[in-house]
């Protein structure tokens, strides 16, 4: 977009291009309970998107918010004819909460933390996508998902190969007596 200066204006108040400014109904005076705090939904927007797909054909999302700043929503048509894709947004459709670039292979930021709900055996749905995109096994997961559920678990998505020819067997690599740090036997 060749924008000088882009920046948030949390870090520079004074920028000529804020594509994240600070929420108007914020204080930056008083800092308790003027944040956008706590479980909030994000509809999705744009139907096939990878952030749908990933979340089971999700029509939304229940995720956590802990923050003051957001896109900008005077930038937002800038950003889109740049190829970026709103979507995910708020009841009102004014605030952005997922942006995908569909070009690339997985490009996927959320307004909120998916982390916050992801736990070892049921990690977020953005997390378990970027392993299988990092890995080579998106379009799979992407071409499982169930429409019928509202939200993928880690239960019904079949598993994946760790590696394209099957599980590394090195005993050099592992713990003691041939157990593995996931403790499934396979080593990762």
């Amino acid at each position: 977009m060749k924008l000088r200066g882009a920046n948030s204006t949390e870090f520079d108040p004074a920028t000529t291009s804020p594509c994240v400014i600070f929420m108007p109904e914020g204080s930056k005076t008083q800092m308790g309970a003027t944040m956008r705090l706590g479980s909030r939904r994000t509809y999705f927007h744009v139907s096939g998107c990878k952030s749908a797909k990933l979340y089971g054909n999700a029509s939304s999302v229940d995720e956590r918010h802990r923050h003051r700043y957001e896109v900008n929503p005077d930038m937002v048509p800038d950003f889109e004819k740049a190829g970026l894709q709103f979507v995910g947004k708020d009841e009102s459709g004014k605030r952005m909460g997922i942006v995908e670039l569909p070009s690339h292979k997985f490009f996927i930021g959320a307004q909120f933390h998916p982390e916050f709900k992801s736990r070892p055996g049921k990690p977020s749905p953005l997390f378990l996508g970027l392993i299988a995109a990092a890995s080579g096994q998106l379009e799979p997961l992407l071409q499982r998902s169930n429409p019928t559920t509202k939200a993928c678990s880690i239960s019904k998505v079949p598993k994946l190969k760790l590696y394209p020819t099957g599980p590394v067997n090195n005993p050099l690599n592992s713990l003691v007596n041939g157990y593995y740090p996931n403790g499934t036997g396979i080593h990762t």
